[in-house]
């Protein structure tokens, strides 16, 4: 697997540094603890992905209102609103753990969460295993080893590549943590 960050600073990146995404300890950290979230924010790949195995790790961390993140793939940015963004969403917080979200498209969860699995695999507020697979229209997404989406899109119009987005939701005092972030083309 090939890194796509390097631990030191957002090259291959774009995004709000300046005050949303911030890099400690080999980590890209988005959102904050103390003040609320306007808005959604994206960290974006500048190079775009088609068939793909993606793994990371990642911590969420929460005080109050809408403590959630996501890793957007396939995507691309739109531009009203201009921090937004369009693409599939590999879900991370209550409710929505492992869960595969259709982001300013459809607006739907294509594949719903299994509380069940996921109360006994997530590790809250402590380092998390994420991998994705996406390979033509069928997408795997894994947490700690265990699968908890499987999807084949049937919309031949959806796309199947584009660039990849580290998202902190808005709405809410959180924090999330990303790092050993790999890709390998398949």
């Amino acid at each position: 697997m090939t890194p796509l960050f390097n631990g030191i600073n957002f090259n291959g990146w774009e995004g709000d540094t300046l005050h949303t995404w911030r890099i400690a300890d080999s980590t890209i950290i988005g959102g904050s603890l103390h003040d609320t979230i306007a808005h959604n924010y994206f960290l974006c790949t500048k190079e775009s992905y088609a068939s793909f195995h993606l793994r990371l790790r990642f911590k969420l961390l929460g005080t109050e209102g809408f403590i959630n993140a996501g890793i957007q793939f396939n995507a691309k940015r739109i531009s009203d609103p201009p921090y937004e963004m369009t693409g599939y969403q590999a879900d991370l917080g209550d409710g929505f753990w492992g869960s595969l979200y259709d982001e300013s498209r459809r607006n739907i969860t294509l594949t719903p969460m299994d509380s069940v699995l996921i109360k006994k695999i997530i590790n809250k507020q402590q380092w998390n295993t994420y991998d994705i697979w996406s390979k033509n229209g069928h997408i795997q997404l894994f947490i700690n080893g265990k699968k908890t989406a499987d999807y084949t899109e049937q919309d031949a119009n959806i796309p199947q590549q584009g660039i990849i987005g580290l998202q902190i939701h808005g709405y809410g005092k959180a924090e999330v943590q990303y790092r050993d972030i790999m890709i390998e083309a398949l």
